[in-house]
């Protein structure tokens, strides 16, 4: 762990962007261990005292790899009062909320029921979680909004968890991660995508997860930068294993965001999927389109980590491929990789791309007015 001793003065105004924005990426964090417990049936109190959590990543918990700081924190995010960072709603309003002003702020949970093997656990404590961010954040504070976070391994429980939040306004999608037991396409985690479409709600993928497999194809990595340039790569598998399992056929009106994995790679990833598919659609006859044209159609993006290739042009086609009006602005508020508002998008993007980029994507996709 790095220790960090000086003083780090606040981070310098967004100067650059004037109008009101949307961050699609922010982790809340629980200030002490048992701030769950309010939330949770005496009966889990003791058995996470007594048996702890077990995810399916054998007996490991926290990150696969340590990362420099706790939890990829920034070092200036630590809250004064004391605690993990993301864990005060009043420091994160100051740090993040009021400096950017953010209009529109998606709370993704991590370290939550998700992954974990018993899963009566798994769904109690996905279900606290949802409670704890009414309590602590949405209503709190109105530009919050929280993630449906759900047992993703129990598909029948996750999707009864949804139906109970479906109309509530604290929420605007449902989140899964994008390493699971299986491929995000398999057919136990339908009942969790009927669920999202019956209640008109977006599924957002985020990185990361502890589905039991190596997080690569081929094994385990030696080193962390490995697992962070992983995340596009296992994103790139969810998403085949989505439009070539038929999901997008089978709940049409589905609508996903890809998390923090980065989006430069969608282009390349449906130009394979539609060559290969041209010689083995007969394979995959479910499919009554181009797998391109169910990416298109079904899926956003957040832009954190935003894609810095050496020529803007670059970056610009491939926006053009995948759509402006398909990309979400996201910070990855506390941790080290943050995306800083003014500084995310280069010289050259109209005024209609950047209004629509940085907030009414957002609000259109989830619903905000």
């Amino acid at each position: 762990m790095n220790v960090q001793l000086r003083e780090i003065p606040p981070a310098a105004s967004s100067s650059g962007i004037k109008t009101a924005i949307a961050d699609c990426d922010i982790h809340p964090a629980r200030a002490t261990p048992d701030e769950l417990y309010p939330f949770l049936a005496k009966r889990w109190h003791a058995h996470l005292e007594t048996f702890g959590v077990h995810t399916y990543q054998g007996m490991m918990g926290g990150p696969p790899y340590p990362k420099a700081q706790p939890n990829a924190s920034r070092r200036d995010a630590y809250p004064p009062e004391g605690g993990p960072q993301g864990s005060s709603l009043s420091f994160m309003q100051k740090q993040l909320l009021d400096r950017n002003n953010v209009a529109l702020g998606v709370l993704n949970p991590l370290n939550t029921g998700q992954g974990i093997r018993n899963q009566d656990l798994a769904g109690a404590i996905c279900s606290a979680v949802n409670d704890w961010q009414i309590e602590k954040w949405t209503s709190k504070d109105s530009r919050l909004k929280g993630s449906i976070v759900v047992a993703n391994e129990d598909g029948v429980s996750a999707a009864a968890e949804i139906r109970k939040r479906a109309g509530d306004k604290n929420f605007v999608q449902v989140l899964l991660l994008s390493r699971n037991v299986e491929p995000l396409g398999q057919r136990r985690y339908w009942p969790i995508y009927q669920a999202a479409e019956e209640a008109g709600l977006p599924i957002g993928v985020h990185a990361f997860g502890f589905g039991g497999n190596p997080i690569t194809a081929s094994g385990w990595p030696s080193f962390y930068i490995e697992e962070m340039v992983g995340h596009s790569q296992c994103q790139q598998t969810a998403l085949a294993s989505l439009v070539l399992e038929g999901v997008f056929e089978r709940f049409p009106k589905l609508k996903m965001v890809m998390v923090e994995a980065g989006f430069g790679w969608a282009p390349s990833l449906a130009w394979r999927l539609d060559k290969v598919f041209s010689r083995l659609h007969a394979e995959v006859s479910h499919l009554k389109r181009k797998p391109s044209e169910y990416i298109r159609d079904h899926i956003w993006w957040t832009t954190q980590p935003m894609e810095d290739p050496e020529s803007r042009d670059h970056l610009f086609q491939t926006i053009e491929w995948i759509g402006w009006d398909k990309l979400l602005f996201a910070t990855d508020y506390p941790h080290w990789d943050y995306d800083e508002p003014s500084r995310v998008l280069p010289a050259g993007v109209s005024g209609a791309n950047k209004q629509a980029f940085y907030l009414d994507n957002a609000k259109k996709l989830y619903g905000v007015a």
